[in-house]
């Protein structure tokens, strides 16, 4: 399959946002983010060769709480 000059194989995870081929945006709506959900993002980091992913869990009362930055080859 292709989207846009890129290749995607059928069976490849699935960006919910590609903001400008820069900006990876995954939504969420679990009880607590894991750190599965920030490898997934890292993922997607990777195969697209962007830099910045952000993580948007909306299962919580105020939304800036659920915000999470994930940048690549940054070390927490």
């Amino acid at each position: 399959m292709r989207y846009k000059d890129i290749i995607v194989k059928e069976k490849m995870y699935r960006l919910d946002i590609w903001v400008d081929r820069k900006v990876i945006i995954d939504v969420k709506s679990v009880e607590q983010v894991l750190p599965v959900h920030a490898k997934q993002v890292l993922t997607y980091l990777q195969q697209t060769k962007s830099k910045l992913g952000l993580l948007l869990n909306f299962n919580v009362p105020v939304l800036k709480d659920g915000i999470h930055r994930i940048v690549m080859g940054l070390e927490e």
